[in-house]
C-alpha cells in the first residue's frame, strides 16, 4: 500500500530555493550544502543541489490540494504562476494551475471539483 510521496527536485542554489518556498507558506525542515527539505501541511519537497539548469527546467510534479483558489492567490502574489498555467477547471474534473519555482521546477496543483 502506497502512503505518501515526496518529490525530489533540483535546485541551482539551495538558500534561494528555501527563501522562495518559505515566501509561499512552506517551512524549512532541513538545509545543508547539498540538500534541502521544505514542508507545508502534509507535503514535503526535497531538493538536491545541481549545477545545470537543465535539471530543474525539465522536472515537474503534481500536488493535490484543497482551497486551491487561496493557494493560487498566494503563489500569484510572488509572480510564480506559469505563463500557460492560470487557474482553470478541466474536463477531467480537476481545478488546477501551474507554477514555476525560482529555478524552473514546474509544480502543478489540483483540486477535485
Amino acid at each position: 500500500m502506497l502512503l505518501r510521496s515526496s518529490p525530489v527536485l533540483a535546485s541551482l542554489e539551495l538558500n534561494e530555493t528555501i527563501h522562495f518556498y518559505t515566501s509561499i507558506g512552506f517551512e524549512k525542515i532541513y538545509l545543508d550544502s547539498n540538500y534541502a527539505i521544505v514542508k507545508r501541511d502534509d507535503i514535503l519537497l526535497h531538493f538536491w543541489k545541481c549545477n545545470d539548469k537543465i535539471h530543474p527546467e525539465n522536472t515537474s510534479c503534481y500536488i493535490y490540494v484543497t482551497e486551491i483558489d487561496k493557494l493560487y492567490d498566494q503563489i500569484d502574489s510572488v509572480n510564480a504562476i506559469h505563463p500557460n498555467g492560470k487557474l482553470h477547471d478541466t474536463e477531467y474534473g480537476i481545478r488546477e494551475f501551474a507554477m514555476l519555482d525560482i529555478h524552473g521546477n514546474l509544480i502543478r496543483f489540483g483540486e477535485n471539483l
